[in-house]
């Protein structure tokens, strides 16, 4: 497998990346986004096995493990995590690129697809929801609301006095080993630690969803309904490829109704896994990915 190597770069949108490349740079570029809690090594499996023949690009997006932390809430909405993959992108020199987003990561993707369709030639999604999808659930789908209310809880600003007071490993332990086999992750404990562990990373990831417009309604609620949510919505026109971990006990299966009605060119790749699927079964990835990219070659 290809070496990777990580460089450090100063964007336009006022923060610094730890980005992880590999690959020739003269090959189709692949852009890999991370979710919450993780890093560039979420695809750590994914990136040395696909830089034989493509240019692989995974930063530590703003806010996680040593990459810039800026200190306002409003730094972390999306519109600025966009940016940043655009000015990225920019300064690799790379114009259009397939874009491969999981969690967090993937609904950047879906919002870059949306704002800068020109450059997204090919969009590969893994157990991350679509922007419509999603927040219809929320309020329509009782299961799906429950299942996020999580979302509210790292929302709340009391949230980091109550990890200080039990410690990093201890959250660790109690949050995201809920979600994942041990056995799979205890390789990369440490580096967890690590990395929640830098001066104001926690703060910062969790800032991702407070910065969010997403309305997550308590199970008691019945707030008002977003006009947007019946009105009509954009049609990706690019080649989607939507893998989806059916064990993902935070995001359920009906993020994936209607989706064919948002992309026109749309594969749903199903495989046994939970919700990080990118090392839970990262064969499964690897091979859709390929797959896809093979099948789906950009002009």
């Amino acid at each position: 497998m290809a070496e990777l190597r990580t460089e450090r770069f100063a964007l336009p949108t006022g923060v610094e990346l730890d980005v992880t490349l590999g690959g020739d740079p003269a090959n189709p570029a692949i852009f890999f986004l991370h979710g919450f809690p993780e890093s560039h090594r979420t695809w750590r499996h994914q990136m040395p096995a696909l830089a034989g023949d493509y240019f692989v690009v995974a930063p530590d997006q703003r806010g996680f493990a040593r990459s810039s932390k800026p200190a306002d809430m409003s730094d972390y909405a999306p519109d600025n995590t966009v940016a940043d993959l655009i000015a990225l992108a920019d300064a690799l020199g790379v114009g259009q690129f397939t874009l491969v987003g999981h969690d967090w990561g993937g609904a950047i993707a879906w919002m870059a697809a949306l704002k800068h369709p020109e450059r997204v030639a090919r969009l590969v999604i893994v157990n991350a929801p679509h922007p419509l999808i999603f927040q219809r659930t929320l309020f329509d789908d009782m299961a799906q609301r429950e299942a996020s209310q999580y979302i509210r809880t790292f929302r709340n600003p009391a949230l980091e006095a109550h990890i200080a007071s039990i410690g990093l490993e201890k959250f660790f332990d109690g949050s995201f080993m809920k979600h994942t086999d041990f056995e799979k992750i205890a390789d990369e404990k440490a580096v967890y630690l690590d990395q929640w562990g830098q001066p104001g990373a926690m703060t910062a990831m969790l800032n991702w969803y407070r910065a969010s417009a997403i309305v997550v309604p308590t199970m008691d609620e019945t707030p008002e309904r977003p006009a947007w949510l019946d009105s009509p919505f954009p049609v990706l026109q690019m080649p989607v490829l939507v893998i989806w971990g059916i064990g993902d006990k935070a995001l359920l299966p009906s993020q994936l109704e209607g989706l064919d009605a948002l992309c026109a060119d749309l594969k749903v790749e199903k495989v046994d896994s939970g919700h990080f699927v990118p090392w839970e079964n990262p064969d499964a990835v690897t091979a859709a990915l390929r797959d896809f990219l093979e099948a789906r070659i950009p002009a």
